[in-house]
């Protein structure tokens, strides 16, 4: 199973970034897709996540900022970023999870750097 993240890199604030993660070896359809961030001495949050049935949840930080979604034709998720702020500077992680069978699978990450 391989969940590759790509998009990330430096925005200015105010800027935008498309997060992307491509992933292999599953049945991507029946996976919850979500994305999280980890920054430096903070823990490790939820972004947000999409389900397989497309029902979308975010943090309240970025609601009407961030959009997730899906091609289940590309097994691909995405993570569309607007009116980045510096305090969005994390590394950028994928997550596919499935309950029946169980499975859990994370990307490698990927970097955003929001700054001036």
């Amino acid at each position: 199973v391989q969940l590759v993240e790509s998009g990330g890199g430096l925005a200015q604030p105010g800027g935008s970034l498309r997060l992307s993660c491509a992933a292999s070896g599953i049945i991507f359809s029946d996976y919850d897709m979500g994305w999280y961030r980890q920054a430096p001495g903070n823990q490790h949050e939820l972004v947000a996540r999409i389900t397989s049935d497309y029902s979308t949840t975010s943090t309240d930080s970025v609601k009407g900022r961030f959009t997730i979604s899906r091609d289940n034709a590309k097994n691909t998720v995405y993570l569309q970023m607007n009116s980045l702020k510096v305090e969005d500077t994390a590394v950028y992680y994928c997550n596919a999870v499935r309950s029946i069978p169980f499975g859990n699978y994370w990307g490698q990450g990927t970097q955003v750097t929001v700054s001036s």
